[in-house]
């Protein structure tokens, strides 16, 4: 397994949980979660990384090879592993990621979007890693399971909810 340099902030490992579509932009959306199931990381991706993600997750075969079959394909062919990917930073709303792709020992880091990304790892059963800070600040914490008592309030509010609480 590749160990990251020095300069890179602490990461942890994150799966694919599912693809939706966000309800503002009517854009798809990968969402990866942490390996405790306790945190949710969702970030916008474009409809034809959203495809390339679902046929991997699903594993359907295509007829002709995708640009994602393409890649891992080439890969293969120079003996080169996929170690990892690592969504690293992120800048105005814009994630950015690298592939860790290690060819006769040596380490290459190559810059990619975030979704290509996932799509060859889902390929190449290779793991994928966020950095801490990114983790930290852009995920959204599961909220299953959580405090009992705010669990209870929420029942209860939901219970004694009237049709009249939703007019003006």
């Amino acid at each position: 397994m590749y160990a990251a340099p020095p300069e890179y902030p602490p990461m942890r490992q994150m799966k694919v949980d599912k693809l939706g579509i966000d309800l503002l932009t009517h854009d798809p959306v990968v969402i990866l979660k942490d390996l405790e199931g306790k945190r949710y990381l969702p970030i916008l991706i474009g409809p034809f990384e959203a495809t390339a993600i679902a046929l991997a997750l699903e594993g359907t075969a295509v007829p002709r090879p995708l640009s994602h079959d393409l890649m891992r394909t080439l890969l293969e062919s120079l003996s080169a592993k996929l170690e990892q990917i690592v969504i690293h930073d992120i800048k105005d709303s814009t994630f950015f990621a690298k592939l860790i792709v290690r060819t006769n020992g040596d380490v290459q880091e190559i810059d990619a979007r975030p979704s290509d990304g996932i799509a060859l790892a889902l390929r190449m059963q290779a793991p994928i890693f966020v950095s801490d800070k990114i983790a930290l600040e852009e995920t959204v914490p599961d909220k299953v399971g959580g405090d009992p008592e705010e669990t209870t309030k929420f029942k209860k509010f939901i219970d004694e909810l009237k049709p009249s609480d939703f007019m003006e």
